[in-house]
């Protein structure tokens, strides 16, 4: 039983021992950052995601929501890396976007690109498992990633963030099928479900398209037509007052598409399941 007790302790100290590492890579004169925690395990031929976080921030405020994916990172063999935004914001789509980062015209792609780079060199990741999520303006930059990255993003998941419309839109679409997961409220204020003008910190960031034209884009990519299948998710938080039906499309051959539609959501994560667990099992699934 002692060495039972001892596996216990030296378990719980690996997981204690992994420390949150800052790295940074220079991208056309400007020094791009992004932490990750170090890997408690071989990550040869691993998977790697990113996870962005929302137009004004950084991406400390992501680690609060991400402790159960970290804590099964090891044994999924998943290297997770907080990228940060030029200065708190990210240049997505959005044409209209006052942040400096769009006016700018920071390099996103290639901030990306030099992360994966650094991932395949540094761990052994595979460069055919890549993901991207993202909350709110890091919902965008996934929208981004996947849109003009394709071949490279394996598939992105946006948490209350609807692509823009064509005429707030000035990216150079590839127009190529991805995997995408949305989970959007139904009662967003800041991210329209409706679709309609954007606002950050009380700036107009131009039109989005609504949930489910959003939803709809993604899904005529990758070659779907008729209805998606629906499911109506556990009701594990009652007090939260809000639920979650699911619509996906999956057929063999093609990447899937679902949206999670949270029914009484707001700009924020819905309690019913923990959100990057969930896109985590979401990327996992696609072939």
């Amino acid at each position: 039983m002692k060495y039972f007790f001892a596996f216990l302790f030296i378990a719980s100290c690996t997981v204690v021992q992994a420390q949150l590492v800052t790295d940074s890579v220079l991208i056309e004169q400007h020094y791009r950052t992004f932490s990750y925690y170090t890997p408690q395990t071989d990550l040869h031929d691993g998977s790697l995601m990113f996870i962005m976080h929302g137009s004004g921030g950084n991406n400390s405020n992501m680690y609060p929501h991400t402790k159960n994916l970290e804590a099964m990172a090891a044994k999924e063999k998943l290297l997770v890396v907080y990228p940060n935004g030029y200065k708190h914001y990210w240049n997505e789509c959005r044409k209209y976007s006052n942040a400096d980062a769009n006016k700018e015209d920071i390099n996103e792609q290639a901030f990306f690109k030099a992360m994966i780079a650094y991932c395949k060199n540094k761990f052994g990741i595979s460069t055919r498992k890549v993901f991207a999520a993202g909350l709110s303006g890091g919902g965008h930059m996934a929208y981004k990633l996947g849109a003009t990255m394709p071949g490279t993003i394996k598939g992105i998941a946006a948490v209350v963030a609807n692509f823009p419309d064509s005429a707030s839109c000035d990216c150079k679409l590839s127009n190529k099928p991805e995997a995408v997961l949305i989970i959007n409220g139904t009662d967003d204020k800041t991210n329209p479900y409706n679709g309609g003008e954007m606002f950050v910190n009380n700036a107009s960031f131009g039109v989005v398209l609504s949930t489910e034209k959003t939803f709809q884009y993604w899904s005529h990519l990758a070659g779907y037509t008729g209805a998606p299948g629906k499911t109506v998710l556990p009701d594990t938080d009652p007090n939260d007052k809000k639920t979650i039906e699911a619509y996906a499309y999956h057929a063999k051959n093609k990447p899937p598409v679902t949206l999670l539609k949270v029914i009484g959501g707001h700009h924020d994560y819905p309690n019913d399941i923990d959100v990057y667990v969930y896109v985590w099992n979401f990327f996992k699934s696609i072939k």
